[in-house]
């Protein structure tokens, strides 16, 4: 059974406040493994990558870059109906994000021409994993982004990719794709290698040694975030239908064993029909040891006096994705700060924003909404303030810049603006 904690008894505040800080990870556990991993890739490239894919997957890597010609024509072997659906997929999707496009700006004020240039980055690592599911919905939520970005070099690092990756990244836009995983790709995407150029900024979800990896490399490139377990919050009312509830709920449980499955209702009753839901639907689910590890070790239940105390405790939480079943989810939504995604009323599962609704799944994780946000077109650009005075407006504030100068004691600061007077 799901754990209920109740507003106003002992343990509600506690179990808030020990679910609050679940994306505390355990980094530390498996940074002296990856340290060691990027090191060797920095030092040895390619040699180091073929040795520790063989140590760790136990597979045999001939090509670090995989040929074009291999990879394009393995994209073509996906049936008919996979590309159609792929396809449609990655147009919804490329349409939403051309909305996210920043022309930059420019503007006068008394003879300072000052603007903000926006340009993409030149080169994008995106890495899909290839460990208990593969997702060639995450290669086009990666992807696209950077596409529409117009970022010229797509690198999608992948092990052992299938037909059905390769048929993404061709319709995402990758121009490149690395049959390697784990720390070590993050390594290759970083530092480069013999066959592989380094990239400016690397994204996308991994496991432990993955997102360890991008803690590490930060400051080398640039990264979007790290990713922890994939995590779910319903809140739900009344009305809303239990059966409905509990199928969202297990559609993030059946990710991983460490997916978080979290309710809030307004009352027991709910919570004790969507519970009695989630065990029956549980045992048909094909994922089902994956999904009920899940539900065992994460699944939460609080149940609330009012929406406003479900506001506040789904603030608290930030969570990745946000699911408010109640008969007004936009007026709830204007009382929650924080979240990576919401989707809105009884008709919108969230499993339609893993794969076709438009923005991207990469989300931010672990309470991280509180200061982060979807991986989006604005991940992928570089941005450069634009300054240019006039001999007439350098002298109009050149007593302003002067005593600010010597206010920080800069006398130097203060004589370059001087000379130009």
């Amino acid at each position: 059974m799901i754990p209920i904690f109740e507003q106003g008894t002992s343990d509600y505040d506690a179990a808030l406040l020990a679910l609050a800080r679940r994306g505390d990870a355990d980094l530390e556990a498996v940074e002296p493994a990856v340290r060691a991993i990027l090191a060797d890739v920095r030092a040895r490239g390619d040699d180091a990558i073929r040795e520790l894919t063989e140590r760790y997957d136990h597979r045999v890597v001939l090509d670090v870059v995989l040929p074009e010609s291999v990879w394009r024509s393995r994209a073509h072997e996906v049936a008919p109906e996979v590309r159609t659906a792929l396809a449609a997929a990655a147009a919804r999707i490329e349409r939403y994000h051309a909305h996210q496009r920043d022309p930059g700006f420019r503007y006068e004020e008394d003879g300072v021409t000052l603007g903000l240039r926006v340009r993409p980055c030149k080169a994008a690592g995106v890495y899909a994993p290839g460990g208990k599911a593969r997702y060639p919905s995450s290669v086009l939520m990666t992807a696209i982004p950077a596409k529409v970005a117009g970022v010229a070099r797509i690198v999608l690092a992948t092990p052992n990719p299938t037909p059905e990756i390769c048929c993404a990244a061709e319709l995402a836009g990758v121009t490149e794709i690395l049959d390697v995983g784990g720390a070590q790709a993050i390594a290759a995407l970083a530092y480069g290698t013999q066959t592989v150029r380094p990239v400016d900024k690397i994204v996308g979800p991994g496991n432990l040694y993955v997102a360890c990896a991008k803690r590490l490399v930060f400051g080398v490139v640039d990264i979007e975030g790290i990713a922890g377990p994939s995590e779910i919050l319903v809140v739900a009312d009344d009305h809303a239908d239990p059966r409905v509830v509990a199928a969202d709920l297990l559609s993030q449980a059946e990710h991983d064993e460490d997916a978080y499955a979290l309710l809030i209702t307004l009352s027991r009753a709910q919570a004790e029909a969507v519970d009695r839901e989630v065990q029956a639907q549980l045992a048909t689910l094909s994922r089902q040891p994956i999904a009920a590890a899940s539900v065992q070790r994460h699944a939460q239940t609080f149940v609330v006096r009012d929406l406003a105390e479900a506001a506040r405790v789904a603030d608290t939480l930030a969570a990745e994705h946000l699911s408010l079943q109640v008969r007004d989810p936009e007026t709830l939504l204007e009382q929650i700060g924080a979240a990576g995604a919401a989707f809105l009323g009884d008709f919108t599962p969230e499993a339609a924003g893993d794969y076709a609704a438009g923005p991207s799944h990469v989300l931010p994780t672990g309470g991280a909404a509180r200061f982060g946000g979807p991986l989006g077109v604005y991940d992928f650009v570089v941005r450069t303030s634009i300054i240019r005075y006039t001999p007439a407006a350098i002298r109009a504030q050149a007593d302003l810049l002067e005593a600010l100068a010597h206010l920080e004691g800069l006398d130097g600061h203060a004589r370059a603006v001087a000379f130009r007077r």
